[in-house]
């Protein structure tokens, strides 16, 4: 069994954490994300797990031990998961993919949909302090900002596309139509 490894890049609220969870619920796939090491560090360091503290965390770990730690981190996470099919969510710059794709089985997908929509998504999901507070312009301005201003030209260099404007079965029909490509060219 060659191991599948879905590495996801996608705009702010487009999907990725919805089709993790899909995979994880019909396949057992197990997800792994940039921030999961981030939100670990901010909890054990008594600070809050809001957007500003995650993108100053990332920018000093980055700064201090690499632009490729965190990369080094999750491809070894990857490595060592027995599963045939892995995620890994919220890729957002070139660096994040270093070492994933190097492994065999590793296709970068990324997820967008229209930003309104993506912006209603996000107020209504409230993820992360002030977010269900957030206006349309303050959340167009977060999507320029360091961490994720790179997610639109490292998408246009991924293997598929997922427009995720419709319905929650036409997003999972995209992902099983790519799981079928993917599965079907490694018999070839």
């Amino acid at each position: 069994m060659s191991k599948i490894i879905l590495g996801f890049v996608g705009d702010l609220a487009s999907g990725k954490g919805t089709i993790c969870k899909y995979l994880k619920e019909k396949y057992g796939t197990e997800s792994y994300r940039f921030s999961t090491m981030l939100r670990d560090i901010l909890k054990r360091v008594y600070l809050e797990n809001s957007r500003e503290n995650l993108q100053r965390l990332s920018t000093v770990m980055r700064e201090n031990f690499g632009q490729d730690i965190m990369s080094k981190v999750i491809a070894e996470d990857v490595k060592n998961d027995p599963r045939e099919i892995v995620a890994v969510e919220g890729i957002r710059r070139p660096t994040d993919i270093t070492y994933l794709e190097r492994s065999q089985g590793f296709h970068l997908i990324y997820i967008t949909a229209e930003p309104e929509l993506r912006w209603r998504r996000l107020v209504a999901r409230n993820e992360n302090p002030g977010d269900d507070k957030k206006t349309y312009e303050q959340f167009l301005a977060d999507e320029q900002a360091e961490a994720d201003r790179l997610i639109k030209s490292l998408g246009a260099k991924a293997e598929f596309k997922i427009m995720n404007d419709g319905t929650f079965d036409d997003f999972y029909r995209q992902i099983e139509e790519i799981l079928k490509s993917i599965r079907h060219a490694s018999k070839d």
